[in-house]
């Protein structure tokens, strides 16, 4: 799947995903484990949101919770 970041910010990372590439569940296991990873690894939560809507995440690995959950 590709993931493009984007360099907004230096106290964010910013990426977009193409959802028409998470046909399956083999691919959406392997975004949820890329939230996992990256979450972990710089210990914050990972928020998914629609483009244009930042402020309103539907998905996201909670850093408290150890785990993706719909928000």
């Amino acid at each position: 799947m590709l993931i493009i970041f984007r360099m907004y910010q230096t106290e964010s990372i910013d990426f977009d995903v193409d959802l028409r590439e998470l046909q399956g569940q083999e691919r959406l296991d392997a975004l949820v484990d890329f939230f996992c990873l990256l979450g972990r690894r710089v210990g914050k939560s990972v928020l998914m949101s629609a483009e244009g809507s930042p402020d309103h995440p539907d998905l996201g690995f909670d850093i408290d919770a150890d785990r993706v959950i719909l928000m």
